[in-house]
């Protein structure tokens, strides 16, 4: 029986980890025999999944530098964790482009290297050019989550593929016996899921929730993929409105969505561009409406005005008087959801798993 052996960079509750945890369960259950190696770190949607979990040093700092540097290290020690398949059946699984060291090993031990690969906006550009560069070398498949990034981002002479990320069986099963509301108790409730980071819109999400601090009806919730230690120390010096929480990392993020009335994804168009948008379809099997970036992988999931809006996160004041204008227009907004409930169909597990299979045994 052939063996995957699946590396990631960092187990989190961020989307790629929870993408490549969809992919480990399905082909345990087609059969294979799986593996899965992860730099050093806390738990996520990676953990649990595989018998044989294996960990490789890597640490992040504030300081840029040194976290290069532990990366350079790590991407060493995973070559080297990969020799001892030289003498097996396994096909190298690199989710990301991250994880150059296993691209390496897979080359070097001469067994079939496939990437999965989820971002384009990576820093610094040299950073981003080096990794490239061992994927065209590498690579035996390339795997692309929307068709913008296979055109931002193809490879020349390998094989390549455009796999659309899917919502779990059980995920759509709940989503979908929860009935939208436009308001909750009377409260129309924003939510934004995102990393703890600038270029996702952190500054812009707390502009929008400022202009509109004076409807009363409206709530604002930011839910983070970080402590709530981190989140303290990040947001000190920061003045958050009053109509606004901040919640950290979550294990479950199903309650946060069947509160919500609209979700916003604000990815600056010009730092950090969004090559599909996962809780963007997790929000619209719940039938909430999305606003979302006008380029990217979410073009490819929201029609402007039809499940939500596309507007640049810049736009702040367009925004929140988008937010202000559906929360006092039910009509409106329960059209919007069902188009997304009916939109989201695309997105199911089975045709992503038929996808992912078929290339596999190719």
């Amino acid at each position: 029986m052939q063996k995957i052996i699946f590396i990631h960079l960092l187990n989190d509750y961020s989307g790629s980890p929870k993408v490549l945890s969809q992919v480990i369960q399905m082909v345990q259950k087609n059969g294979f025999k799986t593996e899965l190696y992860t730099g050093k770190g806390e738990d996520g949607f990676l953990s649990g999944k595989t018998e044989k979990h294996r960990h490789y040093f890597y640490k992040r700092f504030n300081s840029r530098l040194l976290t290069l540097v532990t990366f350079m290290l790590s991407q060493a020690s995973i070559f080297f964790k990969l020799l001892k398949y030289r003498n097996e059946d396994v096909i190298i699984y690199v989710n990301t482009m991250l994880p150059f060291g296993a691209g390496l090993a897979g080359r070097f031990i001469g067994r079939p290297v496939y990437y999965h690969v989820h971002e384009t906006s990576l820093r610094p550009e040299i950073l981003k050019r080096f990794l490239r560069y061992i994927v065209q070398r590498s690579a035996s498949k390339v795997i692309f989550v929307s068709k913008t990034l296979k055109k931002e981002e193809g490879f020349s002479k390998i094989s390549q593929y455009v796999v659309h990320n899917a919502l779990s069986n059980d995920f759509l099963n709940t989503a979908i016996s929860n009935q939208y509301r436009h308001l909750i108790d009377g409260q129309f409730n924003v939510l934004m899921i995102c990393s703890l980071k600038v270029y996702k819109g952190i500054y812009e999400f707390i502009n929008i929730a400022s202009l509109c601090q004076r409807e009363k009806h409206i709530n604002f919730t930011m839910v983070l993929n970080a402590s709530q230690s981190e989140i303290d120390a990040y947001f000190r010096a920061i003045e958050i409105p009053l109509n606004m929480i901040l919640m950290p990392k979550q294990n479950d993020i199903v309650p946060f969505y069947q509160q919500a009335s609209i979700v916003l994804n604000l990815s600056r168009i010009d730092e950090w561009i969004e090559t599909f948008g996962l809780t963007i379809i997790e929000a619209m099997a719940f039938g909430i409406p999305i606003i979302a970036p006008p380029i990217g992988g979410p073009t490819e999931i929201v029609r402007d005005g039809v499940e939500g809006y596309l507007i640049s996160s810049y736009e702040v004041k367009i925004i929140s008087n988008k937010i202000i204008e559906l929360s006092k227009d039910e009509k409106r907004s329960l059209s919007l959801s069902n188009s997304a409930i009916k939109r989201v169909n695309k997105f199911q597990e089975d045709a992503f798993e038929r996808k992912i299979m078929d290339l596999i045994y190719e």
